[in-house]
């Protein structure tokens, strides 16, 4: 099983596939994706970041900054 931090929450996210998946017979899917932003930024978030960017326009790499301060900031609170 591979895993990649989330670039935001910097959650260990599994990424499905490979030669250990064949071994382990572990058939879950991945839990995130590598994102190209339209300023040519690129980002692997879990789905749970994924939800969090904008809809209401073409996300980029400020807004994951936005995401991930946020994200520092309620870690911090609790």
């Amino acid at each position: 099983m591979a895993t990649q931090s989330c670039a935001v929450c910097k959650s260990e996210i599994r990424i499905a596939g490979g030669i250990g998946d064949l071994w382990s017979f572990a058939f879950e899917s991945t839990q995130g994706m590598t994102l190209e932003l339209v300023d040519g930024s690129e980002f692997f978030l879990c789905f749970e970041c994924v939800e969090r960017l904008p809809e209401d326009r073409e996300p980029v790499a400020a807004d994951v900054e936005r995401l991930r301060s946020s994200c520092e900031n309620e870690d911090h609170t609790e």
